[in-house]
């Protein structure tokens, strides 16, 4: 059984090596247009510096991505204690976030009108919509306070996203079913917290979990799979068609090869697919064109740690709510979240710019793009400091946005795949876009197609 995976990045690799290790004997080859394989996981290791392009961990709330590393003999590596340290800018200076429920309704970070309506949020009668923005979704429960300096920010770091347009229903799936399931967000915590209680598991109120990376970056992971893959990833083989045959499928190479095989998985993100099937299926192309991908742009920032020696690095980072008017996302502490990130003695900060609300200023040139960030890191935190050590890392299509309306998308993919026998489509334009998330569809995908086998 001949199976044709089209895209290396972390769906397509981890897909083929689960296959392979259920069934040794299948043929499986994975394509990859570019000339290295990860896709959106890249660590550029330099000057004793390792700085993420894209992916920066994987939490261990879930197992997926911990399975995965056992099995390729990989040792995750466990974020430094004081990253559970977080900031928001608030009114132009940093203030961090209380990490335990009491200590936060007890703190000043909101208003006493704004902590109030949080516990209102208890009382309140559901009103279950087919699906409804993150900001309608979030002001509705829990207040507009509560949205603009939490949740707004959190969906700037997690989608780069505008929480204007982002789905709760697709983007966070458990708290819309905490208020289909149980009525309210409160009283759904409250009710699962019990549950683990009685399991003897602990209850976090937010996604919980400790993040993770490896020693040489989260590109480690990418190393070893494409290790244990081998001659099995072809790298510079860009798909521009497939077409159904009697047996199976043929794919069409940029190169001009053909690959005929039984079962086609295309892992590539949804703007690329879109033109890969186009002949194929008009109806199917235009579903995935409407999946959106903004652009941002990650400015890695080293500085020797005398020369910032007055600013408390002492946490993860920090995210910029709209309210603030700034032109970044956020910055990461990178030098605080893990260790040997930098030479000894230096520190690296990595500043994310542009998304969904900000797109022209993730395409700006190199110099005026790292005078906003340093300019902004002037202005928050106090960074007097020229950098010793400068990347850029530009994605002009970043992170798929799941925006209002996105299971409906899903749904038409669905039905559409349906039709089409031996052909599936994976990656995280769909049900997830962290990298626990890909290797869990992955695994679902393998028992898919084993099955079908």
């Amino acid at each position: 059984m001949k199976i044709d995976i089209i895209g290396g990045g972390i769906s397509g690799l981890s897909l083929a090596f689960l296959l392979l290790q259920q069934r040794g004997d299948l043929d499986v080859t994975v394509f990859e247009a570019d000339t290295r394989v990860g896709g959106k996981i890249w660590t550029e290791r330099a000057e004793g510096f390792v700085c993420e392009a894209g992916v920066n961990g994987f939490l261990d709330n879930k197992p997926a991505t911990l399975r995965l590393s056992g099995l390729l003999n990989l040792s995750p590596l466990r974020s430094s204690d004081i990253a559970r340290r977080r900031f928001i800018c608030l009114d132009g200076r940093l203030k961090e976030i209380p990490e335990k429920p009491l200590s936060f309704m007890l703190s000043n970070f909101l208003s006493l009108s704004g902590r109030l309506n949080m516990v209102a949020e208890y009382f309140r009668p559901p009103a279950v919509k087919e699906d409804e923005s993150m900001e309608s979704f979030a002001i509705r429960r829990v207040g507009r306070e509560f949205f603009e300096k939490l949740l707004d920010p959190m969906a700037s770091g997690v989608y780069a996203g505008d929480p204007a347009r982002l789905s709760i229903r697709s983007c966070f799936t458990k708290v819309y079913e905490l208020e289909k399931n149980y009525g309210s967000l409160i009283k759904g915590f409250m009710a699962i917290a019990r549950q683990k209680k009685k399991a003897g598991q602990r209850a976090e109120a937010g996604p919980g979990g400790v993040l993770h990376s490896f020693d040489g970056g989260m590109y480690s992971l990418i190393e070893k799979l494409r290790e244990a893959l081998g001659e099995r990833v072809k790298t510079g083989a860009s798909a521009q068609s497939i077409e159904k045959t009697k047996s199976g499928y043929k794919t069409f190479f940029q190169n001009g090869t053909i690959s005929e095989s039984e079962i086609v998985v295309i892992a590539t993100p949804a703007h690329e697919t879109t033109h890969i099937v186009k002949g194929f299926d008009r109806a199917l192309s235009e579903t995935l064109s409407r999946i959106p991908y903004p652009p941002l742009s990650v400015v890695s920032l080293g500085f020797r740690s005398q020369d910032i020696s007055n600013i408390d690095l002492r946490g993860f980072g920090f995210l910029v709510p709209a309210r603030e008017g700034r032109k970044i996302l956020g910055t990461l502490y990178d030098t605080s979240i893990f260790p040997k990130r930098a030479p000894e003695g230096q520190a690296l900060l990595r500043v994310m710019i542009g998304g969904a609300r900000y797109t022209e200023l993730a395409l700006l040139e190199d110099k005026p793009l790292i005078d906003t960030a340093l300019n902004e890191l002037r202005q928050i935190m106090g960074l007097r400091a020229e950098p010793s050590f400068v990347r850029i890392y530009r994605w002009k299509k970043a992170i798929p946005q799941y925006n209002v309306g996105h299971h409906r998308i899903l749904d038409d993919i669905d039905s559409r795949l349906q039709n089409h026998k031996g052909l599936f489509l994976t990656g995280n334009a769909y049900r997830g876009v962290a990298v626990n998330d890909c290797i869990a569809n992955s695994h679902g995908l393998c028992e898919e197609i084993l099955r079908g086998l």
